[in-house]
């Protein structure tokens, strides 16, 4: 009996040993848009799946043009501060890990690319928006923005002994390597050409003090949840564009029809969604100035007889506005032009149609009603005095009082009614 206790015990041992191991899990992630707020929520969430998972680390597969500042510092705090060593490989093959992007490939414990990869253009443009915008600011501002980054880069480089020169210069230079390249100059520690190679590639490697076990690893991935793929695809310049363009609608429409409550309400949501975006995307004020300036020009010309000089102005300066509203230098803050140039035009119609029209409304004299009789001129058919007399208005008689008396003939002016009598005065 005792001969097959031992090999059972062993099966047994052998058993839970072989499951342990194929247990081990890799979980994933891809980040392939700008770095904002909504992908630095991504990625905090990730690492804490990936910890309760037991994941043997957590790879963020990266292709990104770059993005703000603030959220990329939050990302790098998050990784850090990850129970789980962190991978960030920079693929599939064409990939670009720009800008913010480069930040947070450094701040990996593990840095990996896919061959015809690229890392590198780091240098910052903007302040309190992207890495990788423009925003005019003077040269002071400019160098100490510069410095900042310079410094932080190198701090983020030097925690995993990787090339701090080259990371200064890709701040300071806006330097870009390959991935062949990168793993020369010990920017990276591997190439590989898909997840699966990059699992037997970590395999074995110490990081954090525990040797990785990722050779026959499952791969499971972390998808995003729809209320972050939701505030990622909002979160986009072109967005904040379209709340901005309702907001003027909306309360320009409410104000030129009082009573409306739809457009004024809609327009009131969108403008506090546009303010709160604005806080966060690199907005530029040259272009909100010249957006306002053409939204007075267009208001001016209602009122003002310039024979459409006023409207051609605001249309200049709406588009002119538009094109500078965000930052320019890379595509991941530009308003492109197919969007821009229906949005002028539509504009322009809505100023010139719909708000001309509604207010050159109001402002007709009023041909109906109580109010359409007063300072009407009428004939007085019999005296009037305070009791009373008799007039002829439009064809029509009408009892009529007058403070003083008028004789018969006389010309009056209509200053009031009560009910279906006339107050009159004498018209000078």
């Amino acid at each position: 009996m005792g001969c097959w206790k031992r090999p059972l015990a062993g099966c047994l041992l052998l058993a839970a040993a072989l499951a342990s191991y194929a247990a081990e899990t890799i979980s994933w992630i891809e980040i392939k848009s700008a770095i904002g707020p909504a992908t630095a929520a991504y990625i905090s969430r990730a690492i804490q799946e990936a910890a309760e998972r037991q994941s043997q680390c957590i790879v963020i597969q990266l292709d990104t043009p770059g993005g703000l500042l603030e959220s990329t510092k939050e990302i790098v705090q998050t990784m850090f501060r990850s129970p789980v060593p962190t991978v960030v490989y920079v693929a599939p093959a064409g990939a670009n890990a720009a800008s913010a992007g480069c930040f947070i490939t450094l701040a990996a414990d593990v840095a990996a690319m896919a061959p015809n990869t690229s890392i590198g253009a780091a240098h910052p443009v903007a302040i309190g928006g992207g890495v990788g915008g423009e925003q005019k600011m003077d040269d002071v501002m400019k160098q100490k923005l510069e410095s900042y980054a310079a410094s932080y880069i190198e701090s983020i480089a030097s925690r995993h002994g990787r090339n701090v020169e080259w990371a200064r210069a890709a701040v300071r230079e806006s330097a870009s390597l390959t991935a062949e390249q990168a793993l020369e100059k010990r920017v990276i520690e591997i190439i590989a050409r898909d997840m699966a190679d990059l699992a037997r590639q970590l395999d074995g490697r110490q990081v954090r003090d525990r040797t990785l076990k990722t050779a026959n690893a499952e791969l499971v991935l972390i998808p995003q949840l729809v209320r972050e793929k939701v505030f990622q695809a909002l979160w986009r310049p072109e967005v904040m564009y379209l709340l901005m363009l309702i907001a003027i609608y909306g309360i320009i429409g409410e104000l030129s029809n009082p009573g409306s409550i739809l457009p004024g309400v809609a327009g009131a949501i969108a403008l506090i969604l546009a303010l709160y975006m604005a806080a966060v995307l690199p907005v530029n004020v040259a272009g909100v100035a010249l957006i306002l300036l053409a939204l007075g020009l267009f208001v001016a010309d209602v009122f003002a007889p310039t024979h459409g000089v006023l409207t051609a102005g605001g249309i200049l300066s709406f588009f002119l506005g538009s094109l500078m509203l965000f930052n320019t230098s890379e595509g991941i803050w530009r308003l492109p032009l197919k969007m821009i140039v229906p949005a002028t035009l539509f504009t322009a119609a809505f100023f010139i149609w719909v708000f001309g029209s509604g207010l050159r409304a109001q402002l007709l004299p009023i041909k109906a009603g109580q109010e359409a009789m007063l300072g009407q001129t009428a004939t007085a058919l019999a005296p009037i005095g305070k009791e009373g007399g008799k007039v002829l208005l439009e064809g029509e008689y009408w009892n009529a009082v007058s403070d003083e008396p008028i004789a018969t003939g006389q010309i009056v002016e209509i200053v009031g009614r009560d009910g279906l009598t006339l107050r009159v005065r004498r018209k000078s």
